[in-house]
């Protein structure tokens, strides 16, 4: 499973969203990028951050 944490963009900003695979990560985090911190362009540098912050989620035992 894939995570993606809003916070490691957007500092102080408590989202996230988790996935299987990446262009599904990156489809929600845009759509919240919109939603919630009123992106209206979404340059290809963002979305290239967006995935540089995409990591394996850890399994918590």
């Amino acid at each position: 499973m894939r995570t993606f944490h809003c916070g490691s963009l957007v500092p102080g900003c408590d989202w996230h969203t988790r996935a299987e695979e990446d262009a599904e990560i990156v489809a929600r985090a845009v759509d919240h990028l919109r939603q919630t911190h009123g992106e209206s362009i979404i340059r290809p540098s963002i979305v290239e951050q967006i995935k540089a912050r995409i990591s394996e989620e850890e399994n918590v035992s």
